[in-house]
Order: structure tokens, then C-alpha cells, then sequence
């Protein structure tokens, strides 16, 4: 009788894996590990210094993704693609879900550990990161003020001043919503772009009319949007907390007003309109 494995099937040969590609590999010629690997440079000799880096420039790998696939919703929304637009941000939440989740390693350091390293980070802050900025703007919250930090990097500021004045994701979902044959006042399509946006009582009532029929693209397209926002307000806190926990009430390294900066932040929902309407469907 002949077996799989001696009839040749590939799915039971033994073949071992190549071993030598005459140079560097494959895997590194695609993800460039080793580049990444070196770009870790801590200052002080304390162990958690290193998480500390190490996570933060994670955090900035996921502002990068996050930015590539908001744009990609919001442009796909733009087009009228919403299958795809609400696709990509499913994946906005799951990028979220883990840059959330990379807070783990630092989010119990103590005072004491946490003070063992902060001057090293001399005036450096999350609140600096251009990437995380422009993640902000495509969820509506744009401020010119915002673009002062990145103007000795000619490229990053060229990049977020583009973004202010573009629409963001949710722009493109109520100028969709309105294309569509739902109510939204052209006060809120035709809006500063460069200004953050605001919650308008005439979009609360399209998206209670939306959530009363309880199906169709357009309830897909706002509970996609939602999560969204409650993966992003939940990463919000989570910097709150871990901040509060490391250093209390402290003026932040960035010279913010730390936590408390960082509470008024949390208290702002993004596309607010989809979490009150729900109190009138």
C-alpha cells in the first residue's frame, strides 16, 4: 500500500528548512530586524529604562500604522467604498487593541523606578510624537498650535500641515452619510478643517435616525467608527493612569501639566455624536 509520505506529498516530506542564502536573509532583507535592534540606546544603567524605550518606539510603530489606515478609511469613505472603508477600521481597533495592550511592561513602575531614569528623558515627551499628532488630526482633534514643536523637522511639520487642513475620518463618514440622503447640515460639510471638530445636534439626530432602523451599511459604518473611539479614549486613560501611577501629580517632562493634561484629554470623545445619540434611539 502506498502512504502520502512515500508518494511524495509535500505536506508530509521531511525537507529541512534552508539553512544558507549567501548573505544575510531573507527575513532580515524584508524587516530590516537588525536595524531595528540597534535603534535602542538607553542612557542610564536601569534595566526598566530599556522597556521604557523599547515600548514607546512600539507605541510610534502603531501611530505610523494607525495613520496608514485611517488615511486609508477615510479616503476609501471619500469613495464611497464603505465596505472597504469600514474594513480598515476594523483594523484601526485591533491596532489600538494593541497598543493599549503594550502599556503592560511599564504601566506598574513605581515613582522610585520610574524617577531612577525620567531625567535622562531631559524634555522628550509622548506629547512631541508627530505621528501620534497626526493620529489625532484624522480623528478630528486639529489645532494649528499643535504644528509648533515640529518646526526644526521640515518634513514632519510639511506633513501634519497638509493634515490639518484635510478632512479626517469622520468628515468623510457624514459627507458620505449626506450623499446618501441623510439630513447633515451643510454648516457641519463645509467646516474649518483646520479647527477641531465639534458636536452638532442635527448629526446626533442623523445618527439616532441611523441606530432607530437597527441595520444597514450606515449602523456597520457608525459602530465601526465607535470602536474606534472607545479603543482610542481607552488608550487615553490608560496613559492617564500609568502616568498617575509613575509620578503622581508632577509637572510632565514636555513641561505639560502632566496628569492633569492628560485627564482633559481623556474627558474628549472623538466622533461624539455616535455615543450620545444613543440616548434617543
Amino acid at each position: 500500500m502506498t502512504t502520502e509520505a512515500s508518494s511524495g506529498c509535500p505536506l508530509h516530506s521531511a525537507v529541512e528548512p534552508k539553512l544558507d542564502f549567501g548573505g544575510t536573509t531573507p527575513y532580515e532583507d524584508y524587516v530590516h530586524a537588525s536595524t531595528l535592534h540597534e535603534l535602542q540606546r538607553p542612557v542610564t544603567d536601569e534595566p526598566l529604562e530599556m522597556s521604557f524605550l523599547v515600548v514607546t518606539q512600539v507605541m510610534e510603530l502603531y501611530f505610523g500604522l494607525l495613520v496608514f489606515d485611517l488615511r486609508h478609511a477615510r479616503d476609501r469613505l471619500r469613495a464611497d467604498d464603505v465596505r472597504e472603508g469600514v474594513a480598515a477600521l476594523r483594523r484601526c481597533t485591533g491596532h489600538l487593541k494593541a497598543l493599549r495592550a503594550a502599556w503592560l511592561p511599564i504601566a506598574r513602575m513605581t515613582p522610585r523606578e520610574f524617577n531612577a531614569f525620567r531625567d535622562a528623558l531631559g524634555e522628550g515627551s509622548g506629547f512631541q510624537s508627530a505621528a501620534y499628532r497626526h493620529v489625532e488630526f484624522l480623528l478630528g482633534e486639529k489645532s494649528a498650535s499643535m504644528l509648533v514643536p515640529h518646526r526644526s523637522v521640515p518634513a514632519q511639520h510639511a506633513e501634519l500641515s497638509q493634515a490639518l487642513g484635510e478632512p479626517g475620518v469622520y468628515d468623510a463618514a457624514l459627507a458620505l452619510l449626506a450623499r446618501r440622503g441623510h439630513s447633515v447640515p451643510d454648516e457641519v460639510l463645509e467646516r474649518d478643517l483646520t479647527q477641531t471638530y465639534n458636536p452638532h445636534p442635527a448629526v446626533e439626530e442623523v445618527w439616532a435616525k441611523i441606530y432607530a432602523t437597527g441595520a444597514g451599511e450606515a449602523v456597520r459604518l457608525g459602530e465601526a467608527l465607535t470602536d474606534v473611539a472607545e479603543e482610542f479614549t481607552g488608550w487615553r486613560h490608560d496613559h492617564l493612569m500609568a502616568t498617575r501611577r509613575a509620578m503622581g501629580t508632577k509637572p510632565g517632562t514636555g513641561g505639560s501639566a502632566g496628569v492633569a493634561w492628560l485627564e482633559k484629554r481623556a474627558r474628549r470623545d472623538v466622533f461624539p455624536e455616535l455615543w450620545t445619540a444613543r440616548s434617543h434611539v
